[in-house]
C-alpha cells in the first residue's frame, strides 16, 4: 500500500514540475525541496541529453539501414517498406524534437545555474575562498560551452538528414512503382554520408557531455 501510494505521489510531483516548467523560480523551489539545487539539475539533464542522443543514433541508423534496404528490393510489397520507411522517419523526426527542447533545458539551466554562482561569490568575505570559487566557475563554464558547442553541432546536423528521408517519404507516397525504388536508389549514397558524419557529431557530443559530467561532479 505504501510503495503504491509512493509511486502515486512521485507521478504527481512529476506532473507538477512539467506544469511549472515555465515559471523557473517555483520550479527550482521544488526541487529544492526534494534536496536537488542547479548543478543537480543540470546534470540530470545532460544525462538525460545523452541517453536522447544514443537514441538518436539507433533510429537513425535503422532509417539508413531502411533506405539501404531499395538497393536489395525484389518486388515485393511497396506500400510495405513505405510505411516502414515512414514510421522510421517520424521517430527521428520525434527524436530531433525531443532532444531540441533538451538542449533548450540544459541552457537554461546553465545560464540560471551560472548567474546564481556570479552572485555569491560576491557575497563571498575570504578572498582566498572567492579566488577558488570564481576559477572553478570559470573552468566549468569553458566545460559546458564545449559541450554546448558539440550538442547543438549534432543537433545541427539532423536536419538535412531529415529533410532527405521526408523526401524519400514522400516521393514514395506519391510514386509506388519500380521506377520510384529505382530514383531512390540513386541518392543513397548522400545520406549514408549524412548519417555516418551525424553520427560521429552525435559520439563526439556524448563525449563531452560525460566530461561535463566529470567537471560538475568534482566541482
Amino acid at each position: 500500500m505504501q510503495s503504491k501510494w509512493q509511486g502515486t505521489t512521485a507521478v504527481i510531483i512529476l506532473g507538477l514540475i512539467g506544469c511549472i516548467w515555465g515559471c523557473q523560480s517555483t520550479y527550482y523551489s521544488v526541487w529544492e525541496k526534494m534536496g536537488k539545487e542547479k548543478r543537480h539539475l543540470l546534470k540530470d539533464q545532460v544525462e538525460e541529453a545523452q541517453e536522447d542522443q544514443h537514441e538518436a543514433t539507433a533510429e537513425f541508423k535503422d532509417a539508413l539501414t531502411r533506405v539501404k534496404e531499395i538497393y536489395g528490393f525484389d518486388g515485393g510489397d511497396l506500400e510495405d517498406f513505405y510505411t516502414k520507411l515512414k514510421r522510421d522517419y517520424n521517430r527521428c523526426e520525434r527524436r530531433a524534437e525531443v532532444i531540441t527542447r533538451r538542449i533548450d533545458r540544459v541552457e537554461q539551466i546553465a545560464a540560471d545555474l551560472f548567474a546564481e554562482w556570479e552572485t555569491e561569490i560576491g557575497e563571498i568575505n575570504n578572498a582566498q575562498f572567492r579566488t577558488k570559487s570564481r576559477r572553478s566557475l570559470s573552468q566549468t563554464r569553458q566545460r559546458y560551452n564545449r559541450m554546448h558547442a558539440a550538442m547543438t553541432r549534432a543537433r545541427s546536423k539532423m536536419d538535412p538528414v531529415l529533410a532527405h528521408l521526408k523526401d524519400y517519404v514522400l516521393y514514395l507516397k506519391h510514386n509506388l512503382n519500380a521506377q520510384a525504388i529505382g530514383a531512390l536508389g540513386q541518392e543513397v549514397t548522400q545520406i549514408d554520408i549524412e548519417i555516418k558524419n551525424l553520427v560521429v557529431a552525435i559520439e563526439t557530443s556524448i563525449q563531452e557531455a560525460e566530461s561535463f559530467i566529470q567537471t560538475m561532479e568534482k566541482t
